[in-house]
């Protein structure tokens, strides 16, 4: 079996990652090495690799591959950075963005999801990655500012304010934005005049909830 999850990981990357434009090679060695079927069930494993989310429990799910690795590419990480990500849902993100990034700051509002994700990352050796339970929509002031900033929920259309502010010069936020329903991808970057921002794709996510993000 583990064989086989082996070979099914090499060919998303083959077929779902390289053919739709995620060219970043440390991304795709990223994508190619982390195991994405320990981060749900394992009646499921054998669909892991598919393209497609996947649940998790409490109404929550895995992004699809090529979403996480689009986002994490846009991302644009060399090593150095510190990243903050916004709903550590399964953990399978925050192991990606641990292989790429110097430091993860993740923040999951569900506590039994973050008990999951740290035990899995942990049995991983991810000690990069801090995470805490709370409302993602105000960041971690603490720790600001951040190099790159990832939100894996959907935010209403004003983006919350204080992730915003936590970006360093020249810090990249990647986030869905939109309704409940339908959003779309965004990057922000900061510049000395403000953000430049630019569309990605059309996605689907769960709702951000918080105090600067959608009520519950």
């Amino acid at each position: 079996m583990r064989m086989d999850l082996n070979k099914a990981r090499e060919r998303m990357v083959r077929d779902q990652l390289i053919p739709r434009g995620i060219n970043d090679p440390r991304v795709l060695a990223a994508m190619g090495k982390v195991p994405r079927h320990v981060f749900v069930e394992e009646p499921l494993w054998g669909e892991a690799y598919n393209d497609y989310p996947m649940p998790i429990g409490e109404r929550q799910t895995i992004s699809q591959p090529y979403i996480v690795a689009l986002m994490t590419q846009a991302l644009g990480l060399n090593g150095h950075e510190k990243v903050l990500e916004i709903g550590t849902g399964s953990g399978y993100q925050t192991a990606i963005l641990a292989e790429l990034a110097y430091k993860v700051f993740s923040i999951e509002r569900i506590r039994a999801l973050f008990q999951r994700a740290r035990r899995i990352l942990d049995q991983l050796k991810y000690f990069n990655v801090v995470i805490k339970v709370g409302d993602g929509t105000q960041g971690w002031p603490e720790e600001a500012p951040f190099e790159a900033i990832i939100i894996t929920a959907a935010s209403p259309p004003e983006v919350p304010k204080p992730l915003l502010e936590q970006l360093a010069p020249n810090g990249r936020l990647i986030i869905p934005v939109g309704d409940r329903h339908v959003q779309t991808l965004k990057k922000f970057t900061k510049t000395s005049e403000g953000f430049e921002e630019e569309e990605l794709c059309g996605v689907r996510f769960v709702s951000l909830i918080g105090e600067h993000g959608w009520r519950e």
